[in-house]
């Protein structure tokens, strides 16, 4: 009975959907702000997650579950401790159980995505290649039931039969799963299928639980009235809204949606103030505006590359320049009072930009990006940069983040070689701090003197690379 209180119930409630790049914090955040009652971070796999290391922010005044490479897999905060779900991607039950017992005391519950046909969750057997194997499905989560504290769900998508799907979440309820989420069309069907609502209305009369409809923005979800009509048609205790909801988030608020101008300006509000990597910032506010991506306004967005070029886009300069003071003096009076020898603060205004293979032709043979970045920091007096290189098991790929001014600067593209992934970072970051960076035709900047060339002696070697010299 004492396990049971405080839990977070199912039965009653809208809830933001799942969405990979887009349930990041500061959509969750806008959707409790608008009404919505529980929120659903983005899948994340379990193998990454399970590499991480729970960090509390005090400049950001967040939880950050930071992997290896120091990227901030998933970051929450006070607000919405009650109402966050924690959905990841797994197919083994032991590393499920690490993840959210990591996790469970962030959360309001966890759930396991069983329900996305995409290739990134079905590889390895997860998403919807677990609808397959029901013996698995019982194993993972009766290992999560049993293993934590928190409420355990899944979202799965409908069988090709209403007999085997009304078999298989009889099958899920017996594990002891608080709710189950249903997307009301098989694996194989798309947004632009119809939604399956006798489906979903079988599972809700098959199943003492709370089920949650999904499924519905295409054809039935336009306005917060109909949030009830999709309930009612689906037979469903809830409903879960995903694309209704991505494209403007206020189709929670009882009172009726706002404009898309004012519900991206309340967001850029938030990933600012949770240094939300820009161009996931840039992606949800990409889908808000839909058709007029490629209006002027959304060409301008798209340049933008930074959380700093976005606000400028949107005319909230001011306000971008006054949350960046407010933290840095908060992270300055931190360090004044030593509390950074009891928590690591992670706030660094990374600066992506997409930079990708490195143009090795439109530079002069002896000088590279990382020489001017080299030669800029000593001018400065700043300690020379540091780059951080990582690479992806599924392509060989590399991607470097180079760290100087304790500021950090990465390509949001893969290289093929570590040594150009490495430059690429060192353009982000001479880009972004207006910096020439030594391309063929740039004006001298005399940051880099250009090694004396034998021209005779390069002649006579038939333009090979040997007269190159290696990057530093």
């Amino acid at each position: 009975m004492l396990k049971m209180m405080g839990r977070l119930c199912f039965a009653h409630k809208t809830a933001l959907a799942p969405m990979v790049r887009v349930g990041t914090l500061p959509m969750r955040l806008l959707a409790l702000d608008y009404g919505a009652d529980i929120v659903y971070c983005e899948e994340l796999i379990d193998i990454k997650m399970a590499q991480c290391e729970r960090v509390v922010n005090d400049v950001l005044e967040t939880v950050d579950f930071v992997a290896p490479d120091e990227r901030v897999m998933f970051r929450t905060c006070s607000k919405e401790k009650g109402r966050v779900v924690f959905q990841m991607g797994t197919a083994d039950p032991e590393r499920a159980l690490v993840v959210a017992k990591l996790v469970e005391n962030d959360v309001a519950a966890v759930d396991v995505n069983m329900g996305c046909p995409k290739e990134y969750s079905t590889k390895g057997g997860m998403g919807s290649a677990l609808l397959s194997d029901p013996e698995k499905i019982e194993a993972i989560l009766s290992t999560l039931v049993n293993g934590i504290s928190k409420p355990v769900t899944c979202k799965i998508r409908i069988l090709p039969t209403l007999e085997d799907t009304v078999n298989l979440v009889k099958r899920i309820e017996k594990t002891g799963v608080a709710a189950i989420a249903v997307h009301g069309r098989m694996k194989e069907e798309r947004p632009r299928h119809p939604v399956h609502c006798d489906y979903i209305q079988a599972v809700a009369e098959s199943v003492s639980i709370p089920v949650i409809a999904n499924g519905g923005s295409s054809d039935i979800v336009k306005t917060f009235e109909d949030i009830e009509k999709f309930r009612a048609a689906a037979g469903a205790s809830s409903v879960m809204l995903a694309r209704a909801a991505m494209w403007n988030p206020s189709i929670f608020r009882q009172q009726g949606a706002l404009s898309v101008e004012e519900v991206m300006e309340d967001y850029i509000r938030y990933a600012v103030r949770y240094d939300n990597n820009p161009f996931n910032t840039k992606y949800c506010l990409c889908q808000m505006l839909r058709d007029r991506v490629e209006s002027p306004f959304g060409k301008r967005l798209h340049a933008a590359q930074t959380n700093e070029e976005i606000c400028e886009v949107f005319g909230m300069t001011d306000f971008y320049n006054k949350t960046k003071a407010e933290l840095e003096a908060r992270k300055a009076a931190l360090q004044t009072n030593g509390d950074q020898t009891e928590t690591r603060i992670l706030f660094t205004f990374t600066v992506f930009m997409l930079v990708s293979v490195f143009p090795r032709r439109d530079y002069p043979p002896q000088i590279t990006p990382k020489m001017y970045l080299l030669e800029w920091s000593r001018k400065e007096k700043l300690d020379q940069p540091v780059y951080e290189t990582e690479q992806r098991t599924q392509d060989r790929a590399f991607q470097s983040t180079v760290i100087i001014d304790n500021k950090k600067y990465r390509s949001a593209l893969w290289e093929k070689s570590k040594k150009f992934a490495e430059q690429a970072a060192a353009i982000v970051c001479l880009r972004t701090l207006g910096l020439p960076e030594g391309r063929i035709g740039e004006e001298h900047s005399g940051l880099v003197n250009k090694r004396k060339r034998d021209d005779k002696k390069c002649a006579a070697l038939d333009d090979s690379d040997l007269c190159r010299q290696p990057f530093i």
